[in-house]
């Protein structure tokens, strides 16, 4: 009972996550860790569907907009910037409470995963080679010969955390997908709740689509555009490898028609949707929050604060 206290909120891109993650926050005097890597970077707003200060309604958030769009972020960087957040938070005796689509950066908070720093023998600067020559299928089949488990979780579309498993295998010798799974059986040191709100497929499918042609709407395309111009941002960066970023500067770059961008971009997400699902349904003593039984949003926040109370979090 000593544990400090954690409440996650996360679920598929789309679902509804960022409205009751305000009304949640409110409810349990809380404060909100973004744990997107898209969302941490600066200038990135429609493409990433960033909540502006605007709509944050007073409530508190971190782990946005405060890198610049050139920088690396991965989960180990964001280890420590959320774990210095928390801190923050609990300084002010309030619950931080994290929310976003990315599994395993929740994953490395809960479960406190010792992330250790491999010396570099020039196998990774090799992989990237393979990729800029011969382009993704060569690194993608490699890791399918070695660990098909990480490319099932990982996808064929995230070159850098395929490259990131190939790495792990070479330097270790045993399958990221094990060491994940090995990690994922850790007990948290945190007392905590696990939220994973989700709905209906077809549903889904539907708001993400509605999402994106939004973002079109909205002009990601001259986001992007201005991107290019101003910081002169280009596909090997940690920023532009996000959805919605990488297809349009397809677009720009005249690779592909802007038409063929946006089909990308949606089935892309749609497929990224199915990943997250896969993840949370492999994460132990999640409390999921199905919107098409608990339909009201006013019935979700109850159901979770009742959950809270159970667990002595409130």
């Amino acid at each position: 009972m000593n544990k400090k206290k954690l409440v996650i909120l996360t679920g598929p891109t789309a679902v509804g996550k960022t409205e009751l993650s305000l009304d949640l926050a409110k409810a349990i005097d809380g404060e909100i860790i973004s744990a997107d890597s898209i969302q941490v970077y600066k200038h990135l707003d429609i493409g990433s569907a960033k909540i502006m200060p605007e709509e944050m309604q007073g409530i508190r958030h971190h782990l946005i907009d405060v890198l610049e769009p050139w920088e690396n972020f991965n989960v180990s960087e964001f280890k420590k910037m959320a774990c210095e957040a928390m801190e923050d938070i609990y300084s002010r005796n309030k619950i931080p409470i994290i929310t976003g689509g990315t599994g395993f950066y929740i994953q490395a908070i809960l479960y406190d995963i010792d992330f250790k720093e491999n010396t570099d023998d020039g196998y990774r600067a090799s992989l990237e080679k393979i990729y800029e020559e011969e382009g993704p299928n060569p690194l993608i089949k490699m890791l399918e010969s070695t660990d098909k488990d990480a490319l099932d979780a990982i996808g064929t579309k995230n070159i850098r955390r395929i490259i990131r498993a190939l790495e792990y295998y070479h330097q270790t010798g045993e399958k990221i997908s094990v060491h994940n799974e090995r990690e994922r059986q850790k007990v948290s040191p945190y007392n905590n709740a696990y939220f994973v709100l989700n709905c209906d497929r077809n549903i889904l499918y539907k708001r993400i689509e509605q999402r994106i042609d939004n973002m079109i709407l909205n002009g990601l395309v001259d986001e992007v555009k201005a991107l290019v111009e101003k910081y002169n941002v280009n596909r090997d960066m940690v920023s532009m490898q996000g959805l919605g970023y990488k297809e349009i500067l397809m677009y720009l770059n005249n690779e592909i028609s802007l038409d063929d961008a946006i089909y990308i971009l949606k089935r892309d997400t749609r497929h990224f949707a199915k990943r997250q699902l896969t993840w949370f349904r492999r994460e132990k003593e999640v409390i999921w929050l199905n919107k098409d039984e608990l339909t009201e949003k006013e019935i979700q926040l109850d159901f979770m604060l009742n959950e809270l109370k159970k667990r002595n979090i409130i």
